[in-house]
């Protein structure tokens, strides 16, 4: 079973993965977490963690794959927070800056990514990232052109 929290995606990843968000054996529930309060409240990041480091960062995407693991009863959890819109970005976060976690209840792995385009570019390549990450951790043999697919039919 899989669970996310999407900051700057808010939600995508879980409708890409089922025809209505949550709703495939597969899926448990996605937390969308655009607010530091909501981060902390829904998936339990602590809120100092957020401000000495800001919400977009790795020790926050960590916590915040974390919570979504620990939060539900899922084998496997994805974390998105990054800047996806054109009001959130600074010379040190610029535009298209996006922290992504994975986890199991074995390892977490993070990673940061630079996407280029507007708002509408920067989620469906972190999605789509996420999404190929993942099979790829779980070596699941779905390639890329499955996920392409998944994401024109879900997104669309």
């Amino acid at each position: 079973m899989l669970a996310t929290a999407e900051s700057c995606t808010g939600g995508m990843i879980a409708v890409a993965c089922t025809d209505q968000a949550g709703s495939s054996a597969w899926f448990e529930r996605g937390f969308v977490t655009y607010s530091n309060a909501s981060k902390t409240e829904l998936l339990g990041v602590d809120a100092a963690l957020i401000a000495q480091h800001g919400a977009v960062s790795e020790p926050v995407v960590r916590a915040m794959v974390q919570g979504a693991l620990a939060r539900s009863h899922a084998q496997v959890a994805i974390a998105v927070t990054g800047v996806a819109g054109p009001s959130g970005g600074s010379l040190e976060k610029p535009v298209g800056t996006v922290w992504i976690g994975w986890a199991t209840p074995e390892q977490i792995v993070t990673e940061l990514q630079m996407f280029a385009g507007d708002r509408a570019a920067v989620r469906l390549a972190t999605v789509r990232h996420a999404l190929i990450r993942l099979a790829a951790m779980l070596a699941v043999p779905t390639g890329s052109d499955h996920i392409d697919a998944m994401l024109v039919k879900n997104l669309n």
